[in-house]
């Protein structure tokens, strides 16, 4: 009997932990760091429109201050880094927010994505072509 109530606690804490990772929202401000040099490179801000998520850079910690996108293309070439929105139209289905792009400004190339909060304060964003296995993961931390 003792080991059924053990049993319970831990799985009513197991859904408990993960329903409220799926509570918490994606929108607010998060650091992105570089794979390989592990230094930060900027702080994005989440945000909802109408039900999609939406990204602009908030600060960029690389280059020249006043920085243009001159690899991007259409009407983001030649457009401010800072403020530059990429990532658009992100839907929440599920645990996870997809159906979405997302432009990578260091090569202008543009992806699609999907996001999907790993715990409250990490969030998995995956950029790729055609299939999700194609394709590069990062983790951004919530900003405090």
């Amino acid at each position: 009997m003792r080991y059924l109530q053990i049993l319970f606690v831990l799985i009513f804490g197991m859904l408990t932990a993960s329903s409220s990772i799926e509570a918490q929202s994606i929108t607010g401000l998060w650091e992105t760091y570089d794979d390989i040099t592990k230094e930060k490179k900027a702080v994005i801000e989440i945000y909802e429109e109408q039900q999609l998520y939406f990204a602009r850079i908030a600060e960029s910690f690389v280059g020249q201050e006043n920085a243009t996108c001159q690899t991007c293309k259409g009407k983001n070439k030649g457009q401010p880094i800072i403020g530059l929105v990429i990532i658009e139209d992100i839907m929440k289905d599920g645990d996870e927010y997809s159906g979405g792009t997302i432009l990578d400004p260091e090569n202008g190339e543009t992806y699609s994505c999907y996001l999907e909060l790993m715990e409250e304060n990490r969030l998995k964003v995956r950029g790729y072509l055609g299939f999700a296995i194609f394709g590069r993961t990062q983790y951004w931390l919530r900003k405090e």
